[in-house]
């Protein structure tokens, strides 16, 4: 993601701007154009390889299983996967456009499209990370999971069907456009609902998952350290919840890495309409476009865990849960 949000670089026009239309096509000016396009291209198309390489992994993996009978991680995975993907698609068509024409993307329409998706795609992912995190925090805080309902309908109505919802108002409102580098919240008519539907949710679910990811671990390391101290070899039970506790906060980890750059940007724009520092925006489009490769990373490290888990229980002759993932505490 570019400075997609608003455009808070000053704008050296005299006359009173309409839409993001009016706005400057970043960096012709300034010679930043190329620095921004093609760093944010590099980093889409291999994010969109690794979300291509995840999914097919995933499914290569366990060809006779329903999808529904996996586990919640290796699910969460596929879900981080798909938001990944079309955020890229979508992105990347936008850049593509600008950078072929050196021109705001024509038709407005299209425009539009890609600001829909955007704004569809990056809040899913922000909601879908959101309930990871509540229920890793629940699962090892107070030994309970959410119920996403069958076949996971309530947490697929609630991170697909509410960023929607918020698109769709944002368009009615005439808040979706030009940027000056992208398609997303007009650079002109979207500052207010850039703020309220991008940059203050994104704000508070990173105070929120940051800080439920350090009570998480600080209660996951204090149980470990009790154990060892208090003899026994932990139970099977015990060591499934606790290696999808760890799984589950590795989709944290990688939720924060993306997305801190974006709520600095946004934060920053908000409270100095002025302008926001070139530097600020370019390390916008590293991190907030590199979401496939960390999501690859977090399945690599999930295969990882689970092949030790077995590896463990095959050593110490205990048997691992039913392949039905019943209780939803296993990797």
């Amino acid at each position: 993601m570019s400075e997609t949000d608003n455009n808070s670089f000053p704008v050296p026009h005299p006359r009173v701007l309409r839409d993001g239309y009016d706005l400057p096509v970043y960096g012709l000016a300034s010679g930043r154009f190329y620095a921004l396009h093609i760093p944010a291209l590099i980093c889409i198309f291999l994010s969109l390889t690794s979300v291509i390489v995840t999914i097919v992994l995933s499914f290569r993996k366990k060809p006779k299983k329903s999808f529904f009978d996996w586990t919640k991680s290796e699910r969460f995975i596929v879900y981080m996967a798909i938001c990944d993907g079309a955020f890229n698609v979508s992105h990347s068509l936008d850049h593509l456009q600008i950078l072929a024409t050196r021109n705001h993307v024509y038709p407005v329409t299209l425009c539009q499209f890609y600001g829909v998706m955007l704004l569809e795609f990056i809040t899913a992912q922000n909601l879908m990370v959101n309930i990871v995190a509540v229920n890793a925090f629940t699962l090892m805080i107070f030994n309970k999971q959410l119920n996403f309902g069958k076949r996971d309908w309530r947490l697929l109505l609630w991170i697909f069907g509410a960023p929607f919802v918020f698109s769709m108002i944002a368009l009615a409102t005439k808040q979706i456009g030009p940027t000056g580098s992208a398609c997303s919240f007009d650079g002109v008519n979207g500052k207010m609902g850039s703020f309220l539907l991008t940059t203050l949710p994104l704000s508070v679910i990173l105070v929120m998952n940051t800080t439920l990811y350090v009570l998480t671990w600080i209660k996951l390391r204090a149980m470990e350290q009790m154990l060892k101290k208090s003899l026994g070899k932990q139970s099977s039970a015990t060591r499934t919840k606790h290696a999808a506790v760890r799984a589950m906060s590795l989709f944290v980890l990688a939720f924060i890495i993306q997305w801190w750059a974006m709520a600095m940007r946004g934060i920053w724009g908000f409270a100095q309409p002025g302008g926001v520092p070139a530097a600020v925006h370019h390390t916008v489009t590293t991190f907030s476009n590199i979401g496939g490769i960390l999501n690859l990373g977090v399945y690599l490290l999930i295969r990882r865990q689970m092949h030790l888990q077995l590896k463990s229980e095959s050593t110490s002759g205990t048997k691992r849960p039913g392949t039905k993932d019943t209780s939803d505490t296993e990797l």
